[in-house]
């Protein structure tokens, strides 16, 4: 994609330029933000330390740089997750409005995209998102992770045809699903059962992540019992905060209207829904305190940038 020969003038400029870009590759491929960060920081120890001379494409160097070191971290890091107490999930990001308009941006960072590609291998994923995600060409690919590029070509096949039949589509747009949201929100704080079954679908699942730090169930919830559990924990104290305590909150969170239950200066929870015909289908529910991180930071991603609101 880009081969290493001589010039080291701009050497920060050239890193930041493309900053972004990085996290967002990096992200996609492991669904952690603190493992996408230290891969970034890894490529800028790189850069910074390589025979640069004559780069003729930064970009390509960086990224192919950043996709063959998250392909070594995801096959450590899977081994972890099978361990790990009850359902796993992504790690939430907040995003700004750029990315929930552009539709197809916004699924492939979503929640439930990011848990699809979690079924794929390593090598499936890393061709999967800079193919249909960041648009590179399979020679560009190919040249990335030092395959054929008809290799590469019938990866691009089989992890597409794989994401397809696993990934759900929903085609509610951003109108529909704030509207929803709200609707479901304000059936949960108000303790309504009923209304809050109007909007759910009668086969609704709910996954819930509390990473044994958090109360959460250790299973997915279907049907009237995800109803039950939510107007449960909008009843009684959560994590030591009473609910009079928690604020609540309708924001951008991977590319979609989401929910944020904060308490103090900490975030208790993001929830994230996805929506077809006026009712809620599924929902990934974040409440590990090591996934919040971000959120408590304000941290926001958007086109070619990750960086603190404000």
């Amino acid at each position: 994609m880009g081969r290493v020969t001589g010039d080291t003038t701009g050497l920060t400029e050239a890193f930041e330029t493309y900053r972004g870009l990085l996290f967002s590759v990096a992200y996609r491929m492991l669904g952690s933000v603190a493992d996408a960060e230290d891969i970034v920081q890894d490529a800028w120890l790189r850069w910074s330390g390589a025979d640069r001379t004559g780069v003729e494409d930064p970009r390509a160097y960086l990224v192919r740089t950043v996709t063959n070191t998250a392909i070594d971290r995801l096959r450590t890091v899977r081994s972890r997750r099978e361990s790990y107490v009850g359902p796993w999930l992504p790690e939430p990001v907040l995003t700004s409005p750029d990315v929930a308009d552009d539709v197809e941006l916004a699924d492939s960072v979503s929640l439930a995209m990011l848990v699809v590609l979690e079924t794929l291998s390593p090598l499936e994923r890393a061709v999967f998102v800079l193919r249909e995600v960041f648009g590179f060409s399979h020679a560009e690919i190919a040249d990335a992770l030092d395959r054929s590029e008809a290799s590469v070509r019938q990866v691009a096949v089989r992890a597409r045809r794989h994401v397809t039949e696993r990934r759900t589509r929903f085609t509610a747009d951003r109108v529909e699903q704030r509207r929803v949201t709200e609707e479901f929100l304000s059936a949960t704080l108000g303790g309504d059962i009923e209304r809050l079954l109007s909007v759910l679908a009668p086969d609704v699942v709910l996954v819930p992540d509390g990473g044994g730090k958090r109360l959460a169930p250790r299973r997915p919830l279907t049907g009237a019992e995800v109803a039950r559990f939510l107007i449960g924990i909008g009843q009684r104290p959560y994590d030591g905060v009473a609910p009079e305590d928690m604020t609540v909150e309708i924001t951008d969170v991977n590319g979609a209207p989401g929910v944020v239950i904060r308490g103090g200066d900490t975030v208790l929870s993001a929830m994230t829904a996805e929506i077809a015909d006026g009712r809620v289908h599924t929902l990934h529910l974040v409440a590990n305190p090591d996934k919040l991180e971000s959120i408590v930071e304000h941290r926001v991603l958007s086109f070619g940038h990750w960086a603190a609101e404000g």
